[in-house]
């Protein structure tokens, strides 16, 4: 089963490492609202579990769950996380982070805050220790390092994400922490965009989530963006709107008569 090859895909690249770290985001292509990251931190011996042995078959590409799934399974995660058998950090770009560094930029914003937050969770220090001083070192000894672990990044090789990563395109079908990452994710900005949808009913967030939808693009044609949109996405959709403007009163008429 694919399910299954999640949970070895993981165990494959442990080679021996403390655990594996699973970076994804959700929202990169919408045209309105953050774009989140999530980090899942899984320690080795959590792949030999009986609930991973179980669940892992339910985990999967957020993208591929039902919403009902996603929510079920998030929770299942969150527990896991109050039960400290896994670890769960969370970042957000904001739409002026994506306006002022472009949604890549942005978007690695999001993921160094979601690794920060796992780091700080599970205790693991960012730094090895100098080796100048390490006969002397003393606490740091017992110290974990994100050395001591491999991160696997949904997509291609980032350059300036921070923190050494494997890019795995398509991660989230390959490797069950990135699925569970896309699950955190997913799940996280859905509610996000649906607390939104209160706030400006007009555009449906609540259904498209950002993305462009008819019912979304429409909205947008008829009332213009609002402070949560992306300018940068809305260029196309509103010359549409410009040259729909300009078959309505004529100016294509003109045009084409100053052209002849």
């Amino acid at each position: 089963m694919k399910s299954r090859r999640l949970r070895a895909y993981d165990r494959n690249c442990l080679n021996g490492q403390a655990g594996l770290i699973g970076v994804d985001e959700a929202g990169r292509g919408a045209l309105a609202g953050p774009v989140v990251a999530a980090a899942v931190a899984a320690r080795s011996g959590f792949y030999d579990t009986d609930w991973c042995k179980r669940n892992a078959s339910r985990i999967n590409d957020s993208k591929l769950l039902s919403p009902e799934e996603r929510e079920d399974l998030y929770s299942r995660l969150r527990w896991l996380e109050r039960t400290n058998r896994i670890f769960i950090g969370v970042g957000v770009g904001s739409v002026k982070e994506i306006e002022e560094h472009n949604i890549l930029g942005a978007t690695q914003i999001a993921m160094k805050r979601a690794m920060d937050e796992i780091l700080s969770q599970a205790g693991i220090s960012r730094h090895d220790p100098d080796p100048l001083f390490a006969e002397t070192a003393s606490s740091s000894e017992s110290e974990e390092r994100l050395s001591q672990w491999i991160v696997l990044v949904d997509g291609k090789p980032m350059r300036t994400l921070g923190f050494k990563h494997h890019g795995i395109v398509k991660g989230d079908s390959k490797s069950l922490c990135i699925a569970m990452a896309s699950i955190i994710a997913k799940v996280t900005r859905d509610r996000q965009m649906m607390a939104l949808d209160c706030q400006y009913p007009h555009y449906h967030f609540a259904s498209s989530k950002g993305y462009a939808t008819p019912l979304h693009r429409e909205a947008i044609i008829e009332s213009g963006p609002t402070p949560i949109h992306r300018s940068l996405f809305l260029r196309k959709i509103l010359e549409e709107k410009t040259d729909d403007e300009q078959v309505e009163f004529g100016f294509d008429e003109i045009d084409q008569r100053l052209t002849s």
